[in-house]
Order: C-alpha cells, then sequence, then structure tokens
C-alpha cells in the first residue's frame, strides 16, 4: 500500500512552521501522517522550526551519496528532506514536509504521488512575522519580501490555504486538505 508525500510550500513568513506544528499536534493520534524534521544548514533556536541542525560539510556529504529524499538551497542555508521519509511512504504513510516552491517540479518527477499545499499570508503580515523571528535586519526583510521566489510551476495543482486571518481558521482549513488527501490516497489504494 503506497502513501503519500506531501510538499508545504509558501513564502517566508506565511506560518507553514505554525501550520505544520499545529497539524502535528492535531492529528497526532492518526497514525496515516508523519511529519518529518527537515535537516537545515543552521543551527537550532526556539523561535522557528523543530529542525535537525547539520553542517554543510554534512549537507554536501548527504546530497553527494543521494542520502536524501528532496535537497536544496536557499537563503544561504542547505535544506534536506531525510531519506526515510520516502521509505516510510512506501509502506503506507502520509509524510507532511515543509518544502520549497523551487522543488515542487523536482518533487513530482520523482515522486508522482506528491501532492503541494501553498501557504499563502498577506504581505504586511509577512512582514511582522519575519521582524518577530529577529534573525534578519528590517532591510533583509524588505530584501526578502521583495524576492517573493518562484511560483508553483505552471500545471501543478496546488490546495492553496491563505493563512492571512485567524490561526485557528487557517489550521483547520489546512487539516481539512490534509485529510482530503488521506481520503484520496485511501480510494486510490482500494481494490477495484
Amino acid at each position: 500500500m503506497a502513501g503519500q508525500f506531501v510538499l508545504i510550500v509558501g513564502p517566508s513568513g506565511a506560518g507553514k512552521d505554525t501550520l505544520l506544528g499545529a497539524a502535528a499536534d492535531r492529528l497526532s493520534d492518526d497514525r496515516r501522517f508523519m511529519f518529518p524534521r527537515r535537516m537545515i544548514t543552521r543551527a537550532p533556536d526556539a523561535v522557528t522550526e523543530n529542525h535537525i541542525a547539520i553542517s554543510p560539510a554534512e549537507y554536501d556529504e548527504m546530497v553527494a551519496d543521494n542520502d536524501v529524499t528532496l535537497a536544496w538551497r536557499a537563503h544561504g542555508l542547505g535544506y534536506i528532506i531525510p531519506r526515510d521519509v520516502m521509505r516510510q511512504v512506501a509502506v503506507g504513510k502520509i509524510a507532511v514536509c515543509n518544502g520549497s516552491r523551487r522543488i515542487v517540479a523536482e518533487a513530482i518527477a520523482k515522486y508522482p504521488r506528491c501532492a503541494v499545499i501553498l501557504v499563502t499570508a498577506d504581505h504586511g503580515v509577512r512582514a511582522r512575522r519575519l521582524a518577530a523571528r529577529g534573525r534578519e535586519t528590517i532591510e533583509g526583510i524588505t530584501a526578502r519580501l521583495a524576492r517573493e521566489g518562484a511560483p508553483v510551476p505552471a500545471g501543478i495543482e496546488a490546495i492553496a490555504i491563505d493563512n492571512s486571518g485567524h490561526l485557528a481558521e487557517s489550521v483547520d482549513a489546512f487539516c481539512q486538505a490534509l485529510l482530503l488527501l488521506a481520503r484520496r490516497a485511501e480510494q486510490e489504494n482500494a481494490p477495484a
């Protein structure tokens, strides 16, 4: 029974980590889902996502050995979705992973059962969230917001979640999208 790989993408400050954390809590009793931690060439901190810190050398070695599900560079950092994620998908899990719009096409090419959820938020909301992180100067935040990043590639259907308003509503919409994907995966796996 094949599972599904769900890639969560969106601009900086859209609230992807917040939604992922809330969904992981809400769906913790639903054994279909897993919310793996990314590996990032950044020291862990209490403000942003709960990731596994790796060195740039470790990143390079894992990528060279193809010991990754997906890997990319952005904002001067290296990001890895660990190899074990696809092993779990192969045995039926639904892996919900924080990703990047720049790797959507690669993810779908490698994993045809990949679904994409695009999390967005208003420009002003994102600016406030980025400032609250405390990782960048105002100039850095302005530059980051000016670089909207690549859109989701044409022809790829993404489920859109607007995370500009009340968090509870966004979490509800996000969890409903994940449950819909789970139902679709079960229908695809059902015997004919």
